[in-house]
């Protein structure tokens, strides 16, 4: 069990003022049976006149907000205290075959009917052919779910190579296929495509990952990044096997779960509208995942 104090800083600049926005974010992490929140706050400058704390249809916390007086800088930042505890899961459920976490074809099996939306194409996660091709390989018949899910973690940490400059915030899995390369939120998606192509529940996760300096370097504030994984519905249980292909692990104790949905596109940290002039944009993020030892 592990406990950090989590910061988060969005700060855009315009080169001319903005006359209106609106926009949602989800930065608020989740409460869980394995993560407790103790406390969270955002705050906006400027202030908006309109700004309505919501759940979403997954279940995550999302604010909306609309901001009427012209400015030409807008900064979110949001603060969490969290505790985090290993998963547990039930060595039976991880021990099916993979064929039984397919909620559309078994609709009688319990939880299934909670499960099959994660199953299904989403705007961001297409069944191209090549992701099911891919998934193949780890999917044998009657290959245990837990195991299944495992190697093509593994599989995805070792034939796809971390870069930044492979793929943007629009590519699609197709993208990421063809260059076998990407960030987390590709390798999340990637795997997505491979298990929902063959009728697979899963879930894509958004959150970040406490890291640890280089040996002899001390923290460097603000230098953390969002992370993104995903979670694999074991069937006939309310648990998802989450698993993390960029970094070849389950997710553990350092893991600190902000939302999750279909893929991305549902659970972006910050999306909205603006209406302005401005030609220029600028944006900055800062994130700070730091140890509490006063838990």
């Amino acid at each position: 069990m592990r406990s950090y104090r989590v910061w988060h800083r969005t700060a855009y600049t315009y080169s001319k003022p903005v006359q209106d926005s609106v926009g949602q974010f989800h930065l608020v992490a989740r409460d869980l049976p394995w993560q407790r929140v103790s406390a969270s706050a955002v705050e906006l400058d400027p202030v908006p006149g309109d700004i309505a704390p919501d759940v979403d249809a997954f279940g995550n916390a999302a604010t909306f907000f609309h901001l009427t007086d012209p400015h030409d800088a807008l900064t979110i930042t949001a603060t969490s205290e969290v505790t985090v505890e290993d998963p547990a899961y039930d060595p039976d459920a991880l021990a099916r075959p993979w064929e039984d976490a397919r909620p559309i074809l078994h609709p009688e099996t319990p939880g299934a009917w909670r499960a099959v939306e994660y199953a299904l194409e989403s705007p961001r996660v297409r069944h191209v052919p090549a992701a099911a091709e891919y998934g193949a390989v780890s999917l044998t018949p009657g290959r245990p779910i837990g195991e299944a899910a495992t190697d093509l973690m593994q599989r995805i940490f070792r034939d796809f190579h971390y870069d930044k400059t492979a793929t943007t915030v629009t590519s699609s899995v197709a993208d990421a296929m063809a260059a076998r390369a990407g960030v987390c939120q590709d390798f999340a998606h990637v795997a997505l495509a491979c298990l929902r192509s063959h009728g697979i529940a899963a879930r894509y996760v958004s959150g970040y990952l406490a890291t640890q300096p280089p040996p002899g370097k001390e923290r460097v504030f603000g230098a953390d990044a969002s992370h993104a994984w995903l979670a694999v519905w074991l069937p006939g249980t309310d648990q998802w096997l989450a698993i993390d292909p960029t970094n070849d692990q389950w997710a553990d104790d350092r893991y600190v779960t902000v939302a999750w949905g279909r893929d991305y596109g549902d659970v972006s940290p910050v999306k909205g509208i603006i209406f302005t002039k401005a030609k220029r944009s600028t944006l900055r993020v800062s994130v700070d995942v730091a140890p509490r030892h006063d838990a």
